[in-house]
């Protein structure tokens, strides 16, 4: 949520940032609700006053015994009543449209991040490794996958319908044995405080986190509890400390959740998404940081490079991408998207997604640390980052690794976790 008095004060330059994201965008909406909505206050306050002075008036002329100028002031004080309680209703509806507003807008992009509205204007940062090469036509995964019978679709979509995955046998101790393995990983070498958090959150939680009001529709929402399934562990890592003031000196604070995650919204049907590749249920791990605004930008880069050591022990090509202003999620400042590459489709998909939040949701969850002891209390900075999600690593896994025989070699650093080196036809 943006900082509507720094809007009023530099309105220039938020229009500017602010439609990199929204062409369409106009701060003077903004600043016209604001400018109504102060005028009304000031209306209201001088009509309070003008009825606290007639209720004086009023009490001296009937001391007075003048009941006739008392009953006089009395018809004016009503007609006073009857327009302050006009104008507070214009008022309420004036400031609840405007926190409709504000709490829609985005955040503002960071200056380094490409100005486009196409997505396709990513910038390309690095990658690791060359392209897999094979002697043979890759299969896709789900081909790889229910050769080796660690799939079955056909009894997930039984169990709950379409776009819900079954693991089993070896897929089921490939898919644990990753999420162990990044577990592990985060906690002992890039030392993140393990969290298992609920996988509901409340409203107060979704709207922190800024899922709502804007992807109300897309969240599973569970109405005679008033809770939601969780779309990210970010969701709900980023409510550890909601209406918290935290000491400077224990910044950054490092976390890492695993949960499963659960999304309405699949995308498009089509080929290129069959399988594990989109779907309404998947498995991850989330890192998440709070941090002082001097070193958010800093630390972005460190979870960037948190979850890149994950894919380089996996031993997988990927790809580093700089988001450009039209295709960063509402509440982030800063994002790269790290892209795997999956041989059957000839491209790279998205598997973790590192963003600065700057003050955006600490706006919104009234997360504050106070840099020193007398100090005043700041919004800290949120970061985000996959650490991994599971289901497309186990795409880029089976597909990149896949032999001609149809077996599949396990990654090293998941061999002590799966419990064989080599996944083979039954």
């Amino acid at each position: 949520m943006l900082d509507l008095k720094a809007i009023r004060e530099r309105p220039q330059e938020f229009e500017k940032r602010l439609k990199s994201r929204d062409p369409h965008f106009s701060v003077n909406v903004v600043l016209g609700l604001d400018g109504r909505r102060r005028d009304l206050l000031q209306d209201v306050e001088k009509l309070k006053h003008q009825r606290n002075q007639a209720s004086d008036e009023i009490a001296k002329l009937k001391s007075q015994k003048k009941d006739q100028e008392a009953q006089q002031r009395i018809q004016e004080m009503k007609a006073i009543s009857d327009r302050i309680k006009s104008l507070d209703a214009e008022l309420g509806h004036i400031e609840t449209e405007l926190n409709d507003l504000l709490v829609r807008l985005p955040n503002l992009p960071h200056e380094s991040v490409p100005v486009s509205m196409n997505k396709a204007d990513k910038r390309l940062v690095r990658e690791f490794k060359a392209k897999p090469k094979f002697d043979f036509k890759p299969r896709h995964h789900l081909e790889v996958g229910e050769a080796l019978g660690l799939l079955d679709f056909t009894r997930g979509a039984r169990i709950a319908g379409a776009r819900f995955p079954l693991y089993k046998g070896w897929g089921a101790r490939l898919e644990l044995g990753m999420i162990q393995f990044f577990w592990d990983f985060h906690f002992t070498e890039t030392g993140y405080v393990p969290i298992l958090p609920p996988y509901l959150g409340n409203s107060q939680s979704m709207f922190a986190a800024a899922q709502l009001p804007k992807f109300k529709d897309d969240v599973y929402y569970i109405e005679k509890d008033d809770l939601y399934l969780n779309p990210t562990a970010e969701t709900l890592l980023c409510n550890l400390h909601r209406d918290e003031i935290l000491d400077g000196a224990d910044l950054p604070l490092k976390y890492m959740g695993f949960t499963a995650c659960f999304r309405r919204e699949a995308g498009a049907a089509g080929e290129e998404e069959r399988g594990l590749i989109r779907m309404h249920q998947f498995n991850k791990v989330e890192l998440f940081k709070f941090t002082d605004p001097e070193s958010s930008f800093e630390e972005l880069e460190g979870v960037v490079h948190d979850a890149e050591k994950v894919l380089q022990a996996l031993d997988l090509h990927y790809q580093v991408q700089l988001l450009p202003t039209g295709d960063m999620a509402g509440q982030s400042a800063k994002t790269y998207d790290l892209e795997v590459w999956i041989p059957s489709q000839n491209r790279y998909y998205e598997v973790s997604s590192c963003s600065n939040c700057t003050d955006y949701q600490a706006r919104r969850g009234n997360i504050r640390f106070r840099p020193g002891t007398d100090a005043k209390p700041e919004f800290v900075h949120t970061l985000n980052g996959s650490g991994l999600a599971t289901s497309r690593i186990m795409v880029a896994i089976l597909e990149t690794n896949q032999q001609s025989d149809g077996s599949v070699v396990v990654p090293e650093v998941l061999r002590k976790y799966v419990g064989t080196d080599l996944l083979r036809p039954k």
